[in-house]
């Protein structure tokens, strides 16, 4: 439009007025004939690839089984949340949880691994209702969720933590009609200073071990400094 509209103000610029101004009108209206169709075709396809693009994104991120976030996508998410607090000179303060499907093996093996695929998405359906809004859960092992909790202290940590068991603990998970128990062990750590997804993941790690050692379907937290641990809540 704007070079139609430069050359015939050009071309025009010693005719009659009325004539130069039927011109430029020209130069103005016909580009618009084919321009604003294309321009609204156009516009709608940059929208759709947006939107596929966003879908991809979310599925690239995504665990398949279980809608909870890849290890990947997880981890980053954390690192990335975990320097944002640093950046933003936020309080840095929160909880970091692991959550281990007990005795998985024997489901696996005893009903097949179809069966185990389904626990394993109540299981995931189940730790997804009982967190907080903001809070975020990964799938970081093959039965084993990660969750990130911002701005919590050891007790509210305890108290997710101690919800999301139960809400395992009363899942409905039948094979043949026939009802099957599934629970979970949380271990976790309480963050307070700056810190990295590493050593919480291995502080967190720890106390899921010591849950394991001391019979499954409870809950070990610990401060950052390894001690303060949580009592079993079963």
């Amino acid at each position: 439009m704007v070079i139609s509209l430069a050359y015939n103000g050009m071309v025009f610029a010693h005719d009659d007025p009325i004539v130069r101004n039927r011109a430029l009108q020209a130069a103005l209206i016909l580009p618009l004939l084919p321009g604003l169709p294309l321009f609204v075709y156009f516009s709608f396809k940059l929208r759709e690839l947006a939107e596929v693009n966003r879908k991809l994104g979310i599925i690239a991120a995504t665990d398949g089984l279980t809608r909870c976030l890849n290890r990947s996508a997880f981890t980053t998410l954390v690192e990335t949340k975990l320097e944002h607090m640093f950046a933003a000179g936020l309080q840095m303060h929160g909880a970091f949880l692991i959550v281990d499907a007990d005795n998985f093996k024997t489901i696996n093996d005893r009903f097949g691994h179809q069966n185990g695929d389904e626990a394993l998405s109540i299981i995931a359906q189940a730790i997804r209702s009982s967190v907080r809004a903001g809070d975020s859960v990964g799938r970081i092992g093959g039965e084993e969720f990660g969750i990130f909790l911002p701005a919590v202290d050891r007790y509210a940590a305890e108290i997710v933590a101690e919800r999301l068991r139960n809400a395992v603990s009363q899942a409905i998970f039948t094979v043949d009609g026939q009802l099957y128990p599934l629970s979970v062990s949380v271990g976790g750590v309480v963050f307070d200073d700056q810190t990295q997804f590493e050593l919480l993941y291995k502080m967190a790690d720890e106390r899921l071990y010591t849950a394991k050692g001391e019979g499954r379907n409870c809950v070990r937290i610990a401060g950052s400094d390894g001690r303060n641990e949580g009592l079993a809540m079963v």
